[in-house]
């Protein structure tokens, strides 16, 4: 049975377009919704563009009501009755409850190459603490932030004069080719890591 997933994004989604862009064919999967909670959000056009159903929950007119954001996110996800969500670049950190609801059946990308460096400012950090390696690493979610079970890794040197950004566009060429990589094998069943 073919599975239906999810992709929640909050910009411009190139996670989520080499994820869409993946389940063709014999993949297990089909994208069957991409969220956003920021309606000006570049990745909706494209999701569009590419025949997916979009959806927005703007986070900004709840406040700090986290529970009702997540209500209405829930609801703006049943209605699509996804196996699996991708956090694509999804900026929002999400409750127990809702990770609850999901558990097992939710995936994030992260870029570093966890434990080290979890939540915001990866490659800065990287950089400062002089390491010779970064990466991503697709997990599980859990209510530990970044720190649900690996399923897969990608690491990229650290070259002499790497900036932030340069850091970061090389180690997006690896979360582009990890998670769809991470998202056939768990769609089939298999959370075996996988290491690039």
């Amino acid at each position: 049975m073919t599975k239906r997933v999810a992709l929640l994004i909050s910009g411009g989604g190139s996670n989520m377009v080499r994820l869409a862009e993946s389940m063709t064919g014999d993949h297990p999967a089909r994208p069957c919704l991409v969220l956003s909670n920021l309606p000006g959000a570049g990745g909706l056009a494209k999701a569009r563009a590419m025949g997916i159903p979009t959806a927005v929950v703007d986070h900004r007119p709840f406040g700090t009501d986290r529970a009702g954001f997540e209500a209405a996110l829930t609801e703006a996800l049943e209605a699509h009755a996804p196996d699996i969500l991708c956090l694509a670049g999804f900026m929002r950190i999400l409750t127990e409850t809702f990770i609850t609801r999901w558990q097992g059946r939710m995936l994030n990308i992260h870029p570093s190459l966890l434990p080290k460096y979890r939540g915001l400012h990866t490659h800065a950090r990287a950089l400062e603490a002089g390491d010779t390696e970064a990466g991503c690493t697709v997990h599980e979610v859990t209510a530990e932030l970044d720190g649900g079970p690996i399923l897969g890794q990608a690491r990229v040197p650290v070259l002499p004069g790497d900036t932030p950004d340069r850091l970061a566009a090389r180690v997006l060429e690896q979360e582009h080719r990890l998670y769809p990589m991470v998202l056939r094998r768990f769609a089939e069943g298999d959370r075996r890591r996988i290491d690039i």
